[in-house]
């Protein structure tokens, strides 16, 4: 049976070989022999793990947005909700994971639903804070659409906390960043928060 796609990893070959390297050096001071059959791979697959996990820093979120900008005339709240996010906490560089919900009224212009979704995931593939991320979200898109406002709340739950220090599995931080008439507009930000709780 004919293979029906061939799997393709795209990284900076000099950049892997420098970050392998490193895990190598990082494994042996931990006090283990990189030599041993379970560990011969490893430096290089953490390597490429890591380029994944940070491959946000290679994208232009706004002209994400901008690729499917279209003129609408609809005035009403677009919604994205539940839009799974991995991260990595720039203090620890453990992950944090947690969903962003993300609205904005538009002006005149829309863009792609999955762009939304591609924007939260070009910032969040990064070294990050997450009060931060929400910040980025809700600005490029005000940037890219120049909505009439623009919502984010992020909800997620924090490795750094969970796995060392504190060690309190059961906590989600949540934060928020608004534009426009979620700011001015009480009861518009009500029925955001109504509509992403429902």
């Amino acid at each position: 049976m004919p293979q029906r796609y061939e799997k393709q990893e795209l990284y900076h070959p000099d950049t892997l070989q420098q970050l392998a390297d490193h895990y190598k050096a990082i494994l042996e001071l931990l006090g283990e022999d990189p030599s041993r059959e379970g560990l011969l791979r490893t430096p290089e697959r953490v390597a490429k793990a890591f380029c994944f996990l940070t491959q946000g820093y290679e994208e232009d979120p706004q002209q994400i947005l901008l690729s499917a900008k279209f003129r609408e005339e609809y005035k009403q709240m677009v919604i994205v909700k539940d839009i799974e996010l991995y991260s990595l906490c720039e203090h620890h560089m453990l992950p944090f994971y947690g969903k962003a919900h993300v609205a904005y009224i538009p002006n005149g212009y829309i863009t792609g639903l999955s762009k939304v979704a591609r924007v939260v995931e070009a910032y969040a593939r990064r070294l990050q804070v997450q009060e931060r991320l929400t910040v980025q979200i809700r600005d490029c898109i005000q940037k890219a659409l120049n909505p009439l406002g623009v919502a984010v709340v992020i909800e997620a739950a924090h490795m750094c906390m969970q796995m060392r220090g504190v060690q309190k599995q059961n906590s989600l931080t949540t934060t928020s960043a608004f534009t426009g008439a979620f700011l001015t507009q009480l009861q518009t930000r009500e029925e955001f928060i109504h509509l992403i709780k429902g």
